[in-house]
């Protein structure tokens, strides 16, 4: 007996639940062969705002939890993904990327997620440090998440180049709200059901699916966005930097004109850990 074929509705993962775009808009997303493929949601700026507010209600539970904690939770993550990998392959070579290409991103990005649970409870001692300070006080930095920062994902490299973004932003204690690759979305909506079945709470990542256009002026200019991570053109960028200076953002961009190697051992580390974090310094008299 013949029988139709359920065909997939794709959500955006936002506070831990999935959801369809507030406005109810969808954009027809088709392969590389022509075939349509799936009805993808078109977030507004409302479903940002909402995004936003899931991730400030779940930033401070995250911030909380101790280094190794964090660790163990991405490490499960990581667990997810390999345990998914053919599957999310297949999701990236649905816009003309080879095999061998997809799963190498796979692998990286599998790789990406154990090099941050690594660095969870170890960034700490190296951007910390004991001051000497010419007073009877012991004085001393530690880092302090930074809150909620927005991402806005390359075209390219759509689960590699998204997690590259988000992975030393939440490392840190930080929660994130990320507008997933505008050209390939699918394997960001993939990623948002290993997120939903993984240990990680949620509305620590919160993922979006929009045209940028729609986006990128409330990234700019959204009061409870801590910061900005973006692969931006030239115009996005001047139009976020504006937008960060009247409400306080930092930024950290890189530029979409030029094709970025996500694979390089500089595209991870504890630097890019080092950009979303704020440092609190403490005298303590000495008896």
């Amino acid at each position: 007996m013949s029988r139709l074929i359920i065909t997939k509705t794709p959500k955006c993962y936002v506070g831990g639940a999935f959801i369809r775009s507030e406005c109810g808009k969808v954009a027809a997303w088709h392969e590389h062969t022509g075939s349509f493929f799936a009805n993808m949601p078109v977030c507004s700026r409302k479903d940002l705002r909402n995004a936003v507010e899931a991730a400030a209600k779940a930033g401070a539970g995250w911030a909380k939890r101790s280094g190794y904690n964090r660790g163990q939770i991405l490490y499960r993550l990581a667990e997810m993904l390999e345990a998914r990998r053919l599957e999310m392959a297949a999701a990236i070579a649905l816009d003309g990327t080879s095999k061998t290409d997809a799963d190498k991103e796979v692998a990286a990005s599998i790789d990406r997620i154990v090099h941050y649970a690594g660095w969870t409870d170890k960034y700490q001692s190296l951007l910390g440090s004991v001051n000497p300070v010419a007073s009877a006080h012991f004085n001393f930095t530690v880092t302090e998440p930074m809150g909620v920062i927005g991402v806005i994902a390359p075209s390219e490299a759509p689960l590699l180049g998204l997690l590259s973004l988000v992975l030393p932003i939440i490392t840190s204690g930080n929660s994130v709200v990320a507008m997933a690759s505008d050209q390939h979305p699918y394997p960001a909506i993939l990623l948002g059901e290993m997120l939903a079945t993984s240990d990680l709470p949620g509305g620590v990542i919160n993922i979006l699916t929009s045209e940028r256009k729609e986006l990128i002026p409330t990234f700019a200019t959204h009061d409870h966005l801590r910061g900005i991570s973006a692969v931006a053109n030239q115009a996005e960028r001047t139009e976020l930097q504006r937008g960060a200076a009247s409400s306080v953002k930092r930024t950290t961009f890189l530029p979409s004109e030029v094709r970025i190697d996500w694979y390089s051992p500089n595209a991870q580390g504890l630097y890019h850990i080092r950009d979303f974090i704020e440092c609190k310094t403490t005298w303590h008299p000495i008896q």
